[in-house]
């Protein structure tokens, strides 16, 4: 198959499965509904804040707040789209339409990609301007400096959990043992890593907190993370492309 019709495959696989249109509609609700009730809690509670988390309060990043939830389902997502396969033993017959594994891989990851990136960004702003809203006198405007990289920042994350998602699944091709490694990483490993003082220095160079700080427009008081915003999303695309190294060598060298 050529490069094209690779794409269109993978299109009509991916738009086909009905865990995609879950996945992403979760991804998309979760975000913004718990963005909007986090915003609106702050908003009633900033008169209560001491100096300090008032000039530590970032009114951008509260309205993401929903994107630690959200990213489960785009981790269900990345997961998905590559396990299915095996788990239905379509893999065989994908592999021998598409003997180049390379192209095989990368023509479904890219498809997928624009799909998550796509749904990330239109997430992202729905949940920045409801928001902001919730806040009132305290909301931040799209024009104010390092407001709208911060809320494009947010669709990249959402894009890069999924493709690190798919990269791990590619690895392990399991569903359940991809899920049962992802979600303990990001909700148990990574928080735990990051609050500790002993390990907070390792646990800042972890995916989802060093990219984060993209969304950030707000630099805390006592925050001495040795990289900004663009060097937080530079770290975490490095993961990314080690797991996707790393996805694609073990598929070339194994079996279906």
């Amino acid at each position: 198959m050529a490069a094209t019709q690779v794409l269109r495959s993978e299109w009509t696989k991916i738009r086909s499965v009905a865990s995609t249109l879950w996945t992403l509609s979760l991804a998309a609700v979760v975000t913004v509904a718990l963005g909007v009730l986090i915003s609106l809690l702050s908003k009633n509670e900033f008169d209560k804040m001491d100096a300090k988390d008032r000039l530590s309060f970032d009114p951008t990043y509260t309205s993401f707040a929903g994107m630690s939830l959200g990213q489960l389902a785009m981790i269900v997502f990345g997961v998905l789209v590559v396990s299915n396969e095996y788990s239905t033993g379509m893999i065989r017959t994908s592999l021998a339409a598409v003997p180049r594994r390379g192209t095989f891989l990368f023509g479904k990851i890219a498809v997928a990609t624009g799909l998550a990136f796509l749904v990330g960004l239109v997430t992202s702003f729905v949940a920045f301007f409801l928001g902001q809203a919730m806040l009132g006198p305290h909301k931040a405007s799209i024009g104010d400096p390092g407001v709208l990289r911060a809320v494009i920042g947010g669709g990249l994350y959402m894009t890069l959990i999924a493709v690190f998602s798919m990269a791990v699944a590619t690895m392990l091709r399991s569903p359940m043992l991809s899920l049962g490694i992802l979600m303990p990483f990001f909700f148990l490993i990574s928080a735990v890593l990051g609050n500790v003082s002993a390990t907070k220095k390792i646990g800042r160079f972890l995916p989802d907190q060093a990219g984060s700080k993209i969304m950030q427009v707000v630099t805390p008081l006592d925050d001495d993370v040795p990289y900004g915003p663009w060097g937080g999303l530079g770290i975490m695309v490095l993961w990314v492309v080690a797991a996707l190294v790393g996805g694609y060598v073990l598929l070339k060298r194994r079996d279906a």
